[in-house]
């Protein structure tokens, strides 16, 4: 059912459809040809001993390819081509409604409903997709850093003798994702939010029977289920107090509600906690980290494209409720400016080349929710935007890293060390020189140096942050007696020194990992070498939107200073779907031109001194490998250990919660009362009923004689008592 009306009536938008569909598809076939067994017919060369050299094997590839390097499964041709189709096949979809958007100048949402999911009184859910300017920016994202993300695992994991379930999996991962940015209610959304959930369990523990890769999974399943309780909480109340679940419905009722109110700050605050689970802020980040268990392709998916963003964009898909409850909006500030903080110190001592990038997912993720909790909801989108470039490049180049050094590894037949550990690496910018390169062009993007994306966009929140401390209806409310005005300013000043600190460990990460003498065994050493082309390819595709993606939202000032482009297109973009919402908090926040450009020349310099910092006093020539490495002590032992929150949550909460579990839940209630008094109990009981009954059956009449006499005198007794 659908708007005969809607400038996007009879246009490719109808198709919407099929842009879940397709890679549901391929999740189907994929799924049904991961239960035939794999195919494998011996190793390449018959008298190699494929188990030769991998002692100590460790990291990504070290419940696979110690066994079955060179070996592929049966499917794998069909496998590989199917896997990514589907999901470029997707992606083309998806340009072509967006074309017809950008053609027919839709500025309303187009909503096309399926069937009714929940008819129950007043409850009216449908399955129904809303085509709007904000879900078309997801959908272009979802699919094509996916599409880009599928065509590199082709590459990665072909040698996998799980190759189409992991095709299956991430096939159903865009499924479930592309239902959360196209669901148009609340419950639909949640439907796509618990199907991430799923797929990040199976992608993070795909390697399952590894014990530590298995808990990973089970780490981000459980910990997302707080959030998610959370989401369930906001959903509750937003029925009981505004009476509808559709984004049309809840904006056109929840203006009722008393603006700042306790009420609207609920919604918002649990909204924000579901947010906080699955986009991995403070307390609930510790999941993300581990997430690395996964393959790197898996880690690229959920940091940069899919998982992750979501409560960013639901966030700004919110941005209507967010505006009504100030409190709420300083809460996601607050929280996100902290995050990014603290995760970055982290990373500054990570030695695991893919736990760097995790932490620094979590930080910039604190950058996104700084944007939209200060009402600059595109600000916070287009820094989503960029992030997915380069992060998915950053990602996808450690990939490209830990493949050729698990591929010069085996072939030297050198001994393995952990190839994913930066003290092991060194030297890589000789052998792989593409990779050296596109990485470069990530990091100078996240460290945020202009003109690469990374700059426009952290640039841009941390402006309007600015702006809105100094005036703005955040910064005449207040967050716990506090004035949101000095709270902005601080978070202002906190997010500067995150981007300092940024600059710090991921230049610190490339000089490790390329620069100075290669660490490695010397066996290995000559075998070292570029990813094929179906891994690099995708690389330099991310490069050239890590290198222009900030040209999607060119601040006016430099518009006008530079002949470059049109300024600010993201934001009149999405203007019909945040703009009201933005206003409402204080607008764009623009700054006097003089005001503007002090800003952006202390942002560069932090990013720069960052850079300089770490090129000046890190030296590769002092690092030993992991093996002989010192231990951390002082600050850098607190960081390496991750300030040893995890330690803290074991001991202080998870064990407190076992042994209350077996002591009272298991064996007070499980096997005390229920297994043993009323399951045994009850058997104890009916076998001495029985026991007596069989002793009073003898077969004697007398007996039975005696019993009904001594029954008469007992009921005359009675009688004559009374």
């Amino acid at each position: 059912m659908m708007d005969a009306a809607h400038p996007l009536a009879g246009t490719a938008a109808e198709l919407v459809w099929l842009v879940p569909l397709l890679p549901f598809l391929g999740f189907v076939v994929n799924g049904l040809l991961s239960l035939s067994s794999a195919y494998l017919p011996g190793p390449l060369d018959p008298s190699s001993d494929p188990t030769a050299g991998h002692s100590g094997h460790t990291g990504e590839f070290a419940s696979v390819q110690m066994t079955h390097h060179g070996h592929r499964h049966r499917w794998e041709p069909l496998v590989t081509i199917l896997g990514p189709a589907v999901v470029i096949a997707s992606f083309l979809v998806s340009a072509a409604i967006a074309w017809a958007m950008l053609r027919t100048g839709a500025d309303t949402p187009f909503v096309q409903t399926y069937g009714t999911w929940m008819p129950a009184g007043n409850l009216k859910v449908e399955w129904a997709f809303q085509v709007d300017r904000l879900s078309m920016v997801m959908v272009l994202i979802i699919t094509g850093i996916g599409s880009l993300i599928h065509l590199f695992s082709v590459g990665y994991m072909r040698e996998d003798p799980g190759y189409p379930r992991f095709f299956a999996y991430l096939n159903l991962f865009v499924v479930f994702m592309l239902a959360l940015v196209l669901g148009a209610n609340y419950p639909v959304i949640f439907v796509g939010w618990e199907g991430v959930g799923l797929c990040s369990y199976l992608l993070i523990g795909f390697w399952f029977s590894d014990q530590a890769n298995a808990d990973a999974g089970k780490k981000a399943f459980i910990v997302n289920r707080v959030g998610d309780f959370g989401f369930l909480i906001a959903m509750f109340l937003m029925w009981s107090n505004v009476g509808a679940l559709d984004f049309a419905g809840v904006a056109a009722k929840a203006s009722q509600l008393p603006a700042g109110g306790a009420m609207i700050t609920a919604i918002c605050l649990f909204l924000f906690l579901g947010c906080a689970g699955k986009s991995a802020q403070m307390p609930l980040y510790i999941w993300l980290p581990d997430a690395m268990a996964g393959p790197t392709p898996v880690s690229a998916l959920i940091h940069a494209a899919t998982m992750v963003t979501a409560g960013v964009y639901l966030i700004a898909r919110s941005s209507f409720l967010f505006a009504l409850a100030p409190a709420a909006s300083l809460t996601v500030v607050i929280v996100g400016g902290i995050t990014a903080f603290f995760a970055a110190t982290i990373g500054l001592k990570q030695w695991d080349i893919k736990k760097v990038l995790a932490y620094s997912t979590v930080s910039q993720l604190g950058y996104m929710f700084v944007g939209v909790g200060a009402g600059a909801f595109t600000a916070g989108v287009f820094h989503l935007v960029t992030h997915a470039f380069f992060k998915a490049l950053l990602f996808l180049g450690a990939g490209s890293v830990i493949h050729a050094m698990h591929e010069a590894y085996h072939e030297g037949h050198a001994h393995h060390d952990d190839a994913q550990d930066m003290r092991n690496m060194g030297g890589l910018r000789k052998a792989m020189p593409f990779t050296w390169a596109f990485m470069w062009i990530a990091t100078l993007a996240i460290a945020g140096i202009p003109p690469f994306s990374g700059f426009f966009s952290k640039d841009e929140i941390l402006g309007t942050l600015f702006a809105r401390a100094h005036d703005s209806p955040l910064a005449s409310a207040t967050w716990l007696g506090i004035p949101g005005s000095t709270i902005l300013t601080a978070i202002y000043g906190l997010g500067l020194v995150t981007a300092l600190l940024t600059a710090i460990y991921m230049t610190r990460m490339m000089i490790y990992t390329f620069h100075g003498e290669n660490r490695s065994d010397a066996k290995a050493t000559p075998h070292l070498r570029e990813a094929p082309w179906i891994m690099t390819g995708p690389l330099a595709v991310l490069a050239v939107l890590s290198l222009s993606g900030g040209w999607l939202n060119i601040p006016a000032l430099v518009a006008e200073r530079f002949p470059v482009g049109t300024a600010e297109l993201l934001h009149h973009w999405l203007e019909p779907v945040v703009g009201q919402a933005t206003a409402a908090l204080g607008g764009e926040g623009h700054l006097p031109a003089s005001t503007e450009e002090a800003l952006i020349l202390v942002a560069v310099g932090v990013a720069i001194a960052g850079i300089a910092g770490a090129v000046l006093f890190l030296k590769p020539a002092r690092l030993t490998r992991a093996a002989a490495a010192p231990p951390e002590r002082g600050v850098a032992w607190v960081l390496a250990n991750k300030y040893f929150v995890d330690e803290f949550l074991n001991k202080g909460l998870i064990q407190p919660v076992v042994r209350v579990s077996r002591a009272v839940l298991w064996r007070g209630i499980d096997v005390g009362l229920i297994d043993g008094l009323m399951v045994n109990g009850s058997a104890t009981f009916a076998r001495g009923v029985a026991w007596v009954g069989s002793r009073v059956q003898s077969g004697l009449v007398g007996n039975y004689a005696w019993a009904i006499v001594l029954g008469v005198l007992v009921l005359v007794g009675m009688m004559t008592i009374r």
